[in-house]
Formats: structure tokens, sequence, C-alpha cells
């Protein structure tokens, strides 16, 4: 069973719009609708009352609700609007990125943006590419003069290679470091196996500048910088962003420096021709399988493709399906996945009418609220003036006071829905325009391609011993808009235990 969605609200209304008649209690409401109608369950409200949008990270309620993304405890926000959620561009972006590293989705009701749909994503996309370009201003800035220093000899900053040290900025041998470095060289030549070196290593009292102990990696590491040669790479790597990996810059753009070697140019080539062919031998590529991570046995365990093997397989209760006739079946259900373009156009304008029906609801209710809010004015004038008794002002005012609070609780409920309709129609309507011969186009798709398109429009596939349930994700039936679709395929698979 697919777990329940935990959600928090975010309500932000600063002095100036309270002023405007913009309270706290409509903009919660509005989400509380739109949850409901997703069938989320609301764990946090987080409350930023009178506060501008300036500047909110160091808010605590800021704080608690990234703290509770971060652990899980939520996954998604729901707001009104992004100027509530933060008016700094710069705290937006944060904000982002935050959210996207933790597989989190961002709910903005006004501009129609939720990130657990295919439309939605695209905002993560197009905030990661501000993002990455304001990154890249600032690193180009940072990296010009990089190579300068470093075609001077100069620190580039961080600890020296093991072996090595810092003398009044030069890179100089380490007496205690340069003899384990390259005791490290002689093992491997010896031995041919990292574990061996690393254990050796340990069991003769060695250990890292750190203090820990030596593992595979690090000898390999150690083993492969040119640095113990006497060639030291500068300006070689860059930073993908924080907490992403490193990538190897141009060979063009290297810079080599001469330092005291370590080992000699034979002993350091013989070393690193051993772990080429090691690597090549051992072919580490993971192998890929269009399903992973998607494929739930009925136990509710996932289904992996083991090392050789060619089916997926629950490791719990043994229970397997042939990779090939997976996408053979989800490759027939495609062809139900879509309409024809008549079909498509009709649900397209049925759409339209529905959300434009709800809007004029929505305006005629504002402007009968706008009214009675202009007879009770004027009853209250006649009442203070003399001119309408005590109970006459009663009788006339309290039906008008009831219809008011009555269209008051009404405008957000309605208001949730529009929003719904709104986010379900663009996802739908993006998964339609792209997609109409998908089944036609498939077996001549990349692996990657078909793996991207199942990523969008499937949300599971459970996998029993008679049948194929596969959930499909974002599509309109005739009743109703962007409902899911289960596809039950009942087939006689040969699934031995």
């Amino acid at each position: 069973m697919e777990k329940e969605k935990s959600v928090g609200i975010w309500i932000r209304v600063s002095t100036e719009d309270q002023a405007r008649g913009e309270s706290p209690e409509h903009h919660e409401k509005r989400a509380r609708y739109y949850a409901e109608s997703k069938g989320w369950s609301i764990k946090e409200v987080y409350r930023l009352e009178a506060v501008s949008g300036k500047s909110v990270m160091e808010h605590p309620e800021t704080k608690r609700m990234l703290a509770d993304v971060r652990s899980h405890k939520i996954t998604g926000i729901i707001f009104s609007k992004l100027a509530r959620l933060a008016r700094n561009t710069r705290e937006l972006l944060d904000f982002a990125d935050i959210f996207r590293e933790c597989d989190a989705d961002l709910v903005s009701l006004q501009e129609s943006i939720d990130t657990s749909t295919p439309a939605g994503r695209l905002f993560y996309t197009m905030i990661a590419a501000m993002a990455q370009w304001e990154r890249e201003e600032i690193a180009e800035r940072v990296a010009a003069s990089v190579p300068i220093r470093a075609k001077l000899g100069k620190p580039l900053g961080g600890a020296a290679p093991f072996g090595y040290q810092w003398v009044d900025k030069k890179l100089l041998i380490d007496p205690k470091e340069a003899p384990v470095r390259k005791r490290v060289y002689e093992l491997f030549l010896e031995h041919r196996r990292k574990r061996t070196v690393a254990r050796l290593l340990n069991e003769s009292g060695y250990r890292t500048r750190n203090g820990g102990r030596f593992s595979d990696t690090t000898v390999d590491r150690l083993l492969r910088d040119p640095v113990a040669k006497g060639k030291r790479r500068m300006n070689y790597t860059k930073s993908l962003g924080q907490k992403k990996k490193w990538i190897i810059k141009p060979e063009d753009e290297w810079v080599h420096i001469n330092v005291e070697p370590i080992v000699s140019d034979e002993v350091w080539a013989h070393c690193n021709q051993i772990l080429g062919e090691q690597y090549q031998k051992q072919n580490r590529r993971p192998a890929e399988h269009l399903f992973t991570g998607i494929v739930l046995c009925h136990c509710g365990n996932k289904m992996y493709v083991p090392h050789k093997s060619l089916k997926y397989t629950c490791y719990k209760c043994h229970n397997k399906i042939p990779t090939s006739d997976l996408e053979g079946i989800y490759h027939e259900q495609l062809k139900t996945f879509f309409f024809s373009n008549d079909e498509i156009s009709t649900y397209l304008n049925k759409a339209d009418e529905l959300i434009n029906d709800r809007q004029n609801l929505f305006v005629s209710l504002e402007e009968e609220a706008k009214r009675l809010k202009r007879e009770m004015d004027k009853l209250v004038r006649l009442h203070l003036d003399g001119e309408m008794p005590k109970e006459g002002f009663g009788n006339h005012y309290r039906p008008l006071e009831d219809r008011l609070k009555q269209i008051e609780n009404q405008l957000p409920e309605l208001q949730g829905e529009i929003d719904y309709l709104k986010i379900q129609y663009l996802s739908s309507d993006e998964v339609l325009s792209e997609a109409k011969d998908l089944h036609q186009r498939w077996p001549t798709l990349e692996l990657s391609e078909k793996r991207s398109i199942v990523e969008t429009i499937t949300q599971k596939i459970t996998i029993s011993n008679d049948e194929v349930s596969i959930n499909l994700s974002y599509m309109p039936s005739s009743a109703e808009m962007a409902t899911e679709m289960q596809h039950n395929v009942r087939d006689s698979l040969h699934t031995p235990a």
C-alpha cells in the first residue's frame, strides 16, 4: 500500500496584507482544501503572521519547517503564492535547492505550481538553472586567478598531499609521511591488491594523517596521484556546486608543477598500469534496468534485477518476472493510456469549461459579499441615525450577516478546488500533448528516453503471481479530470520460486 503523503502549510501574511483583507485563516483554508483534494495528510502549519518577506530564512518557523523537511516528517509544503514563501530571490532559490535535495515538493497555488506533477517539475528545472547561473557567475570571478596562482606554484587552499607539507608556501617532502606513501607503492607491486595493502599498513601500525585506518579507497587515491612521482597537478578539477561531485577539467587547463618525487616514474607507471587492467577486467559499470525503483512485489518490497539475471526479483518472497515480459506488458498498456485526437480535444475543452465555471462562481460570490457588506453598512448608519429601531435592525441585519459568513467560508473552499483543477489540468495537458504517439515510437527509443517517460507517467507497478498492476499518473477519464487510472493486466506468467 502506498504511503500517504505528509505535507505542511506555510502561512506568511504581512501587516500590509492583513490591512488589505488577506486573513491567515483564508490562506490556511485554501491550502487545506487543496491537500484534501490530493488526498494528502497535513502534519504541520507554519505561521509567520505580520512578518515581512524580505528575509525569512532565519525565522524560527522557517528553521522548524526546514528541519521537518530534512527529517522527512513532511515531504511537501503548500502556500498561496511564491511571494508568500519569500520575496527575496536568493532565498527562493535556496528553498528550491533544499526541497529538491530532500525530494520534497513545493506547491504554489496562485502560480499553479506543484512539483509533485510533471508540469510542476519544470519549475525545479528553471529554478535550478537560475541558481546554477548565479553560482557560475561567482565561481568564474573567484576562479579567474586560480591558473595564475597555480603556474606560480602558490597554494590554492587545502591540505598538502599525503607525504608532503607546506613550508613557507612551498610544497616539500614530509619526512614522517613520505616513507609510508613509498611503502604503499612497494606493497602494491608485491601483492597487487589494494585491500591487502591497506590491511598490511594497518597491521604495521601506520595511520592516515587524521589518525584513521587505511582503506582500499585511500590506497587507490594515493597510487593514482602523480604528485608522488614529482608532478603536482593543479587547476584540474571543478566543483558542480554545493554538496555535489567534482569533475575533471579539460587537460589543456591543467597546470603541472615539479616537486621532489617520492617514487620513480617507472614505479608509478607500473602501479597505474596494473590499476587500469584491473578496472577494465572488473567492468564495474552497473546494469541499467527500465523499471528499477518502480516495481513492487505484492508483499510491499521493491523488486530488483540481481547480477547476471534477467528477472525482477523480490528478495523476500522470491516472486519473479522476466524483464522483457514486463516491458512488453507495459508497452501494450500504452495503447490504452492515450485517447484519440478528438477525445483529447473534448477532454481539454471540458477541463476549460469546468475551471471557467468555478472561476465565474468565485467572482459572483465575491460580488455578492461586497453587496452584503454595503447593505450591512447602510443598515448600521440608519440605526445610528435613529431611523431604524433596534428590533427592526436585528431582523434585517442578522440574515445578511449569516449569509456573509456562509460566503466567507465558501470562498477558500472554492479557491482550493480551482487551484487543484488548474494544476492537475496543466500536468495532464503536458503528458497528453507530448506523448500521443508514444506507443508507436516506444521500440525505437533509447533506454534513457524510456526511463524518463516511465518516471514521468508511472506511479508504481505491482507484481503478484497472476497479475501485473500498473498505476499511471495524471491520466484523465471521461468522468473526471486527472484521476489516477489503474490498469490491471492478467496474463499467464511463469514466476518460478
